[in-house]
């Protein structure tokens, strides 16, 4: 087996095969190992669809699978089946990650607001929210443009967070709707307060130590240069590439 190559092991696919969907129509679908391993090698070595090593088969099957499955919401729902299997976690690490859209990702439908990219000080440029476990493991994403603030698309992302006791943020979310919707949960906020605040809330810096552990989780998934780097137009493709990235590199 060429090395250049990804291939998902038996283990992997043991994991994968049974929340793939089986509704299926007409045809059946050719080797599904073989076809999302191609997906994965594609998003991994940030090639074009068409440069894909016809080890895998068409290259047609392999982008109108990722496409289609993308449009349904497949790709999201087995990463979340998957981050979901084992309970609640302890403590939870939220975060944002910018990463520059190349000019491939222009022309979406209904405008870029629409398919999650702004303008800001690295030009056309999007931003991927997440929520994950103190072991670096992703449970939640969210797309937005890149000049979108992290306070306001955290209140937005904290309505998918799982049941925990504790939730690590940095100064970008110290704000009172967050503190509160935190609260609400039955979690508490360790979140350094700004300098400007008249009021300092309760930090602790001795759990607050854990936190790089969502840094690491982004390091890993801009690994994957389909991440690193936006080419996709529509954002449900793109959240579906940071989806399977994700679900490879720590749910399988």
């Amino acid at each position: 087996m060429n090395r250049d190559q990804f291939w998902l092991t038996d283990e992997q696919f043991a994991k994968l095969r049974p929340h793939l969907p089986t509704d299926t129509r007409g045809k059946p679908r050719v080797d599904d190992r073989r076809v999302i391993s191609g997906i994965i090698h594609v998003i991994k070595s940030g090639g074009r669809w068409v440069d894909a090593p016809s080890v895998y088969g068409p290259r047609k099957t392999l982008y109108n699978r990722f496409q289609r499955w993308a449009a349904k919401g497949i790709w999201s729902s087995i990463f979340h089946a998957l981050a979901n299997a084992g309970g609640p976690p302890a403590q939870l690490l939220i975060d944002s990650s910018a990463v520059r859209a190349h000019r491939s990702a222009a022309g979406g439908k209904k405008g870029e607001l629409n398919q999650a990219i702004g303008r800001s000080r690295g030009g056309r440029t999007t931003k991927i929210h997440a929520l994950t476990d103190e072991l670096c493991r992703p449970v939640a994403f969210l797309l937005t443009g890149g000049h979108v603030a992290d306070c306001k698309a955290g209140e937005v992302l904290i309505q998918r967070m799982p049941s925990t006791s504790l939730l690590n943020a940095d100064k970008g979310y110290d704000s009172d709707a967050i503190r509160r919707q935190v609260k609400e949960r039955g979690a508490f906020a360790n979140i350094p307060p700004k300098a400007n605040r008249k009021w300092k809330n309760c930090f602790s810096p001795y759990l607050y130590r854990d936190r790089n552990a969502i840094e690491r989780m982004f390091c890993r998934l801009k690994d994957f240069r389909r991440i690193a780097t936006r080419y996709d137009r529509l954002a449900t493709n793109f959240l579906a590439a940071i989806c399977i990235a994700a679900t490879v590199s720590y749910w399988l």
